[in-house]
């Protein structure tokens, strides 16, 4: 088993592009001053809400950008999941498929409407759904009856689920897509970190029923705060949009009445401005992010203990994150890993505590989690920021 020190040696080896004056944190934005003079042209414009010209452009940017025929700006990523459930029909204990290793968004937001998360597992090379594992675990744990996949042993419906594009990369989708398809069960794709990952040259977010971003200040492009979802759906559209203004009847601007419960999540017009800069930018990040990704790549090629995580071969990603995989880790020394790099100005991180381990998720229905065992012991994201490049 790997020491810690000795990993740290061995990273610091193969990482001599650091200088031990500077920090190195984990995922900055990229931002100048045509992002400045931007948010400035909305503040002048005094549409600063919700109510704004700006989330137009920035939703029909985005339309163009990713191949998806209709976007919802929102506040949040995690927002946007949550009116993607709704608005694909998935109801209060029905249940919804999510990878175990993953951020809480995806559980939360199936938790808030009612319905059940189910946790599954992941493919260690690729991060994405192991497509093999849970193709033999529906047809061990379910039936199909009136068009419904039923869980034998909770006797509920499962009726999506949710695929997690980690740090950019994907699992084979069109085989996912095939699988679905024969269980009955809707897709809805959390591209949260894939904003600008292609597989097969189609954009990951547009396989599914629906497909979700994120904007968040760490991502590859920021509104601050802020998400989307992708549908090429009209109906789905129309009731996300809807779902996402309140569900405020719009028979005249003065009237205040509403057709059913809905939110306050419509993205602000000062957020989409900055979005529209960034994503003017977004292919020069793209490139810079595929060169940190091949500076990485050299570094650790002849490393004994230590694997990047490489693109799948189908998959044109965004390299939002890069991680290695460190051969003998357990959580002790990984934990020791980071709070050494961390304590030298590179400042890595873990995977996510898994879904399974988190105190009010434990009681949740899962299959087999080898793989995300693994992953989480073995799993090192590394200083990722657009400012590495040179």
């Amino acid at each position: 088993m790997i020491s810690s020190k000795q990993c740290v040696k061995e990273i610091k080896q193969s990482l001599k592009l650091f200088n031990k004056k500077k920090k190195y944190l984990l995922h900055e934005p990229f931002l100048d001053k045509s992002d400045s003079t931007q948010i400035n042209k909305c503040i002048y414009s005094t549409f600063v809400s919700s109510v704004s010209g700006y989330t137009n452009i920035f939703e029909k940017e985005l339309s163009k950008f990713t191949g998806s025929k209709y976007v919802v700006a929102m506040v949040t990523g995690t927002a946007a999941i949550e009116i993607a459930l709704k608005s694909v029909g998935v109801k209060k204990d029905e249940e919804v498929l999510i990878p175990n290793a993953n951020y809480i968004a995806s559980a939360n937001s199936t938790l808030q409407i009612g319905a059940i998360p189910h946790f599954i597992d992941i493919d260690k090379s690729n991060l994405g759904i192991d497509i093999n594992k849970l193709s033999i675990y529906l047809k061990k744990i379910t039936l199909i009856k009136n068009g419904k996949l039923i869980n034998k042993k909770t006797k509920r419906i499962i009726s999506a689920i949710m695929p997690t594009h980690i740090f950019g990369n994907t699992c084979d989708v069109l085989k996912l897509l095939n699988l679905t398809k024969k269980f009955k069960i809707k897709i809805i794709e959390d591209s949260s970190e894939a904003l600008g990952s292609f597989y097969k040259n189609k954009h990951l977010g547009t396989f599914g029923k629906v497909g979700i971003l994120s904007f968040n200040g760490n991502k590859i492009m920021t509104t601050g705060a802020g998400g989307a979802l992708l549908t090429d759906d009209k109906k789905i559209f129309d009731k996300a949009l809807h779902l996402s203004k309140i569900s405020r009847k719009q028979n005249n601007y003065w009237e205040y009445d509403y057709s059913q419960l809905g939110h306050n999540y419509r993205m602000p017009g000062i957020n989409a401005a900055l979005g529209i800069s960034q994503l003017k930018k977004v292919k020069k990040i793209l490139k810079i992010k595929k060169k940190i990704y091949n500076i990485y790549t050299r570094a650790f090629k002849n490393s004994k203990n230590i694997s990047l995580i490489k693109e799948n071969k189908n998959c044109n990603s965004n390299n939002w994150l890069n991680s290695i995989y460190i051969s003998g880790c357990n959580l002790k020394i990984r934990n020791r890993i980071i709070n050494e790099l961390n304590k030298k100005n590179i400042f890595v991180r873990p995977l996510w505590k898994l879904m399974h381990k988190i105190s009010y998720l434990k009681k949740y229905p899962k299959m087999s989690i080898s793989n995300s065992i693994i992953v989480e012991k073995s799993l090192i994201s590394l200083p990722s920021s657009t400012n590495l490049k040179n």
